[in-house]
């Protein structure tokens, strides 16, 4: 019996009572993405979705507690005024699963409704910049005419305030706790496809720009998604793991944690990393940078490899890791086989793992050893609103215990930990997708610091519109300046 099949009999009894059989199954439904669903059945599903959500996900309430979140639950229905589409639904569903302030948390449109929605519109054609006012500027114009002029700032589009939209978009993404660096670089990278789904379809432009005191409007075509490099080929499609030394100063690069991803590029992580750090030991280099920016986490194992080079003694990584009652119930039976049953403590129920022939990957709330060659020399992280999930948890664990100096923007991921692990996604109304996370991760850090944002550096460094055009790595030469003082 493999893990997947297991995890879809543990979320079966949570999901069974989202669906309605009768209206709500795709199955049995031809796919019509212009119906509409009144405004009782809505504001229904909505109440009974986020209920079953809180009683599978063990980290609905960490950031808002239940009777704030019910508050928020009912000012979302109160908008809903009229019948909506799929996709008019969608865009109050998704702020409002952001509330939960977990960024493994989502609610998707279904693969059938994104092609409808690529039939029947284009693009926005533009890159943007937003900077800490959350000015917007252009960096790259990708329609025909090219009449968009780089770093010039957006005042509108299609007569909206660009104010408006922004502040719409970020309350859509989702991020851990009240997070905005991986927000705000999610936009930079993915602009036209949030403004798309959560905005408008539309197949023309009209964009309100502002350079050098002149304010100029311009319509444009919008573009297929063909136009945009995809972010997956900015995070994986790449050598993961890079090791070098020069000037007596070595560079770490870690651009994912992902076994599968670090082996489709040809890699092997521990063997690269104990080689690395035995490099380190032998030639007595003194000063690391270790760069995790766009590391957006994967196998925690390989996360937790990496902290245990940077301590002497046996050190604590997750503090705990938690499943709500709804999923403890259900390892029982030949599911024992696979699972040790969760401990209850109090209203909570913590996990005890899987069995070691199974999986080693739950194992890391036990004391963990210190590696063979660990580094005791001078380390500075470099990180960014992508470094998330177990990168994340890595940041932490080594700032809360002061084994590296963190530099760049606040990481993406909690600084207390992250709800995921296993992420069943199911298909609810029809058209949309939600992934809900089962286990609430705890990590060995400080309860009230940082309590919900992720690791702040020690020595913020921020991108201005330049420095972002120009590709400059502000945050790795400061660091070369610090170690060079």
């Amino acid at each position: 019996m493999c893990l997947q099949k297991l995890i879809k009999i543990l979320l079966i009894s949570c999901i069974v009572s989202i669906i309605n059989q009768e209206k709500l199954n795709a199955q049995n439904k031809q796919f019509n993405p212009e119906e509409k669903f009144s405004v009782d059945s809505l504001t229904t599903w909505t109440i009974k979705l986020m209920s079953e959500i809180s009683k599978a996900h063990p980290g609905f309430y960490r950031y808002t507690n239940k009777e704030r979140f019910n508050f928020i639950i009912d000012s979302t229905n109160y908008t809903i005024k009229d019948s909506l589409t799929t996709l008019a639904y969608y865009r109050k569903l998704k702020p409002l699963f952001a509330k939960i302030g977990c960024l493994h948390t989502s609610v998707d449109l279904s693969e059938h409704y994104k092609t409808y929605i690529t039939k029947e519109s284009k693009l926005i054609p533009i890159t943007v910049f937003i900077d800490k006012d959350k000015h917007v500027f252009i960096t790259k114009d990708y329609s025909d005419k090219k009449s968009l002029a780089i770093k010039s700032e957006i005042i509108s589009i299609n007569g909206k305030p660009i104010s408006e939209i922004i502040n719409k978009m970020l309350l859509a993404v989702p991020s851990d706790g009240v997070n905005q660096t991986l927000k705000t670089l999610l936009l930079n990278h993915r602009f036209a496809f949030w403004y798309q789904s959560i905005i408008e379809l539309n197949k023309d432009y009209e964009i309100e720009i502002k350079l050098n005191n002149s304010i100029e409007k311009h319509i444009v075509k919008g573009v297929s998604k063909e136009i945009f490099p995809s972010l997956e080929s900015v995070l994986v499609n790449k050598k993961q793991l890079d090791f070098k030394i020069k000037d007596s100063i070595a560079f770490l690069t870690i651009h994912s944690f992902a076994k599968t991803v670090i082996k489709k590029n040809g890699q092997n992580y521990k063997k690269f990393i104990k080689e690395s750090f035995k490099i380190l030991r032998n030639k007595k280099v003194k000063n690391l940078i270790i760069d995790i920016r766009y590391n957006s986490g994967g196998t925690d194992g390989n996360a937790a490899f990496l902290a245990s080079h940077f301590f002497d003694q046996p050190f604590k990584y997750w503090d705990k890791i938690e499943v709500t009652d709804k999923i403890a119930i259900e390892i029982k039976g030949i599911n024992t086989i696979f699972f040790k049953k969760p401990i209850q403590k109090d209203s909570t129920y913590h996990w005890r793992g899987a069995r070691s022939w199974l999986t080693k990957e739950f194992n890391y709330y036990k004391l963990q050893k210190p590696a063979k060659d660990n580094y005791t020399g001078n380390v500075y992280i470099i990180t960014n609103g992508l470094c998330i999930s177990s990168c994340s948890d890595l940041v932490a664990i080594l700032s809360h215990n002061k084994k590296a100096t963190i530099v760049g923007q606040e990481s993406g991921g909690g600084f207390q930990g992250n709800t995921s692990g296993m992420m069943p996604v199911s298909e609810i109304y029809a058209n949309m997708l939600i992934t809900i996370p089962l286990q609430k991760y705890t990590n060995a850090v400080d309860m009230n610091k940082n309590f919900g944002r992720g690791t702040i550096p020690d020595f913020i460094i921020e991108p201005t519109l330049d420095d972002w055009i120009d590709k400059k790595d502000i945050e790795m030469d400061f660091v070369i300046k610090q170690l060079k003082k």
